[in-house]
C-alpha cells in the first residue's frame, strides 16, 4: 500500500514518519505540509518526495496518515477519502461533532477504511487487558487519570491547538478509548468541572450501569505526570498495565489494522465512527464546562447541570 504523510510537526517527525518508513508492507511515498520547507526537510530525511499540492499526493497514494491539528485533519480527511484514500488518523478525530461526522460520511461514501490512532489500543499489554476486562461482568466504577506536563515543562507538544482545547481534547480521547470498550457507551456526561490550569474532572454514566471519573490535565507538575486506569467491581480491582513499547511501534500496529480493514472490508474497532463517538462525548463534557463560571477563566462562564451526550438519552 502506497501511503503519504500529512504533517511535518514534532509528532510527524518523531512517530509517523519513522513508522511509515519502517513498515514492511507500506510504501512511504511522500510528505505534504502546511510549511513547504519543513515538508521538504522531512521528506529528504526519509528519502521520499515532498508534495506542494496535497491533491496531487492524494492521487499518487492508496492511503494517508495524518499528523495535523484536529480541525485541519478533519477537512483534509474528507478530501482524502473522496479521492479514494484510506485513512490513518490521529485523535481527536475533529474538534466538532459536525466535522467528525463529515469524515465518517466521506469514508463510508467512498468505501475507504479508517483507523484512528488511540495509543493504548495498539500496545500489546494494554490492548490485551482491555479485551480481558471487557469480558468481565459486574464492573461498578472506574477511575482514569491522564496527567501530562506539556505546559509545565519544555515540551514540543505545547502547540496552539492544545493551548486552545486543553487536556479534555488531547488526553481525554485516550481515557475514553480504554473505558468505552470495557464499561460500554456513555449514556450521560453527568458532571464536568475545571481544576488547576487546564485540568478537567469529568463524570460519566455508562450503558453497562457503571460510572467512571476522569481527571485530565496537561498542566500537572512534571513529578506528578503519568496515566492510569483502575476498575472496581464484583471481580475485584483491575489496573491498566503500562505499554512496553513506544509510539512508533504502536503506530505500525495501527497501520497493520488499516491494511487489514482495507483488504477485508471489516472495519476496525477504532475506525472513524468510534472517533466520532469520542468527539460526541467530549463535546457533551465541553458543553458542561462552558456552562460553569470559573474565576480563573476570564470571559468564560461555566454553570449548569447534567448534559446527555449528543444522540443519547
Amino acid at each position: 500500500m502506497r501511503i503519504g504523510l500529512l504533517g511535518t510537526g514534532p509528532w510527524a517527525q518523531m512517530a509517523h514518519a519513522p513508522a511509515l518508513s519502517g513498515h514492511e508492507e507500506l510504501d512511504f511515498a511522500g510528505v505534504w505540509g502546511r510549511r513547504p520547507e519543513a515538508a521538504k526537510e522531512l521528506a529528504e530525511r526519509h528519502g521520499v518526495r515532498a508534495y506542494d499540492d496535497v491533491d496531487e499526493l492524494f492521487a499518487d497514494v492508496d492511503a494517508v496518515a495524518v499528523a495535523l491539528p484536529p480541525e485541519v485533519q478533519a477537512s483534509l480527511a474528507v478530501r482524502a477519502a473522496r479521492a479514494g484514500c484510506h485513512l490513518l488518523l490521529d485523535k481527536p478525530l475533529a474538534p466538532t461533532v459536525e466535522q467528525a461526522r463529515a469524515v465518517v460520511e466521506a469514508a463510508e461514501e467512498a468505501g475507504v477504511a479508517s483507523v484512528v490512532f488511540f495509543t493504548a489500543r495498539f500496545q500489546p499489554r494494554p490492548a490485551a487487558w482491555i479485551a480481558e476486562q471487557a469480558a468481565v461482568p459486574g464492573w461498578f466504577t472506574a477511575r482514569a487519570e491522564w496527567l501530562g506536563a506539556v505546559f509545565t515543562s519544555e515540551s514540543p507538544f505545547a502547540t496552539p491547538w492544545r493551548r486552545e482545547k486543553g487536556a479534555l481534547w488531547d488526553v481525554g480521547p485516550h481515557a475514553l478509548s480504554v473505558l468505552l470498550p470495557v464499561l460500554g457507551d456513555v449514556r450521560r456526561v453527568t458532571a464536568a468541572v475545571y481544576g488547576p490550569g487546564d485540568t478537567a474532572h469529568v463524570v460519566l454514566d455508562h450503558a453497562g450501569g457503571a460510572s467512571s471519573t476522569l481527571t485530565l490535565s496537561l498542566t500537572a507538575p512534571p513529578a506528578a505526570a503519568g496515566a492510569g486506569v483502575e476498575l472496581r467491581g464484583e471481580a475485584g480491582v483491575a489496573t491498566l498495565p503500562d505499554g512496553s513499547d513506544g509510539a512508533v511501534q504502536a503506530l505500525m500496529r495501527a497501520a497493520d489494522a488499516l491494511l487489514d480493514a482495507a483488504r477485508t472490508g471489516r472495519p476496525h474497532a477504532c475506525e472513524a465512527a468510534f472517533g466520532l463517538r469520542v468527539t460526541e462525548i467530549l463535546t457533551a463534557a465541553q458543553d458542561l464546562l462552558d456552562g460553569r463560571s470559573w474565576a480563573a477563566r476570564p470571559g468564560r462562564s461555566f454553570a449548569g447541570g447534567p448534559v446527555t451526550a449528543p444522540g443519547r438519552s
